[in-house]
Formats: structure tokens, sequence, C-alpha cells
């Protein structure tokens, strides 16, 4: 066999090349991608996967549509007034309080009274008992208002009506004995009321005698005068009278009309000097 010879024309020469380039390039290609292998009979199918990804198009959407809905023109046509407190309201608002003694005062009792222990709940024969007990020195007070009046001390408690109203009891027993040793005509009383009144010392010594409402008594004035003081002294004051008063004034009123003999004693409601 010849071996193949090139031809000898110049275009013929050039197609050959060209043909031989792109059977080369065609022939390469082909080597560099290879065809997939067809599967076998009887293999399983590969198994496909797929995931679901979230949209991403609704959060641009929204950056969007967020501009369009606020809308502050209408907004701000349509907002009410507001109220406005001057400045001096809110510069007062943080100025510091300040506290009056009868501020501090009720604090303090009322942090006394947060720090006092608890007591315990009165019962109802107790809250009875302290009733009876106040209507009692209620009364006590009224009687003796009457018959006696205390010179305070300054700044002194006020005294027991009880033990004040035995005392006045315990003196007029006292005057009534002593009358019984001093002579008295009954014939010489006068008609009109009258009124005389002695002062004690915390001693139970006699500090004054005045006549309040002389009228026609003068002969009852002298005899009342001469009991109070045969009878004098008289007991010294308790200790809780000692402590409210300087002195004790007693008024004795003369009661013409009164029938039954002398007698010294507490004025009725209906007696008056």
């Amino acid at each position: 066999m010849n071996a193949m010879s090139l031809p000898e024309k110049p275009l013929e020469r050039r197609s050959l090349l060209i043909a031989v380039t792109l059977s080369l390039l065609i022939h390469g290609l082909a080597l560099y991608f290879p065809r997939p292998s067809a599967p076998l009979a009887g293999a399983s199918p590969a198994r496909l996967e797929a995931r679901l990804q979230a949209r991403r198009e609704e959060p641009a959407r929204r950056l969007k549509a967020a501009p369009a809905v606020q809308n502050p023109a209408p907004r701000a046509a349509s907002r009410k007034p507001l109220m406005t407190v001057p400045k001096s309201r809110t510069a007062s608002r943080h100025s510091p309080a300040v506290w009056t003694p009868a501020d501090k005062a009720e604090m303090d009792r009322f942090l006394n009274e947060l720090s006092a222990p608890a007591r315990p709940p009165e019962t109802l024969a107790q809250r009875s008992l302290a009733m009876a007990r106040a209507e009692a020195q209620q009364q006590a007070r009224e009687e003796s208002k009457d018959l006696a009046s205390l010179e305070r001390r300054p700044d002194s408690p006020e005294p027991d009506p009880f033990s004040l109203g035995l005392y006045l009891e315990g003196l007029l027993k006292h005057l009534n004995r002593s009358s019984a040793y001093v002579k008295n005509d009954p014939r010489s009383r006068g008609v009109r009321k009258a009124a005389v009144q002695f002062r004690l010392n915390p001693d139970g010594t006699l500090k004054s005698f005045a006549v309040l409402n002389a009228a026609d008594q003068e002969a009852e004035i002298a005899f009342i005068k001469a009991v109070v003081e045969r009878a004098a002294p008289f007991s010294p004051f308790p200790p809780d009278i000692n402590r409210a008063a300087r002195s004790l004034a007693v008024r004795i009123c003369i009661q013409p009309s009164i029938a039954g003999g002398f007698g010294f004693s507490r004025a009725r409601d209906d007696q008056g000097c």
C-alpha cells in the first residue's frame, strides 16, 4: 500500500488540515466530558432529597409596605390636645417636702403605735366595765363640781373623780360631827338663800373662809364658820389630789326652806345658792 500523500494543491491541503483539526477537537471533547453510565438492570433507583426554604420575599414586601401604612400627617391631625402642668407645679414636685412640727409629731405617734406590742382584743365584759367606769367618773365629776373646786398646779394631771368624791364625803361627815358641839338657835334662821366658801391647804388646814352671799343669814353664817373652825384641820389630800391641786375650795349653800333640821349634805339638782 502506498503511503498517503498530501495533496499538491494548496486549497485541498488547507481543507484537509481543517478537517483533521475538527476531528481532533471532537474526539478531545468526547474524552473530557464522559457520558453517564446507564443504570444496571435490577438496581434500585437513587433516592431523591429535597429541602424547603422559607421565602424571603415577605420581609421585603413588609419593609416596602411599612412607609405606606404609617402616615404621620393624618395621625397628627387626629391627636387630642394634651394637658400641661405649669412649671411652678412641676418644680414643686421635685422640691424637698417641708415637715411641720405637727406632721413630725403625728409621724412619731404612728411609728410608736407600730412598734408597740399588739394588745389582745377586749371582751364584751371588759368594754361594758370600761363604759360603766367612765359614766361613774363623769357623774362623780359633775357632783363634785357643784360642791368643790380645785386650785390646780401648773401642768398637773387631773385627779381621780372617785378619789375627790370620797374625800368630800368624808369632809361632810366630819362637819356634821363637829356641828353637834356648836350651839345653834333655829329661830335665828332667815328666809333667803345664802352661800359661804372655805378653802383648805393640802395638809387639811384651813386657809380661808369667805361669804359669797349673806342674804338674811348672818346668824347661820356665824354658826357655819364656828363649825368649820372647830372641824379643822381636816384630813390631808390624797396623793392624786395633792399632785393636782394647791388648795381645795368647798362651797356651802344655806337652804332655809329645807325641813328636817340642820345638816351638811350635797346639793340636789333643783337646789342652788
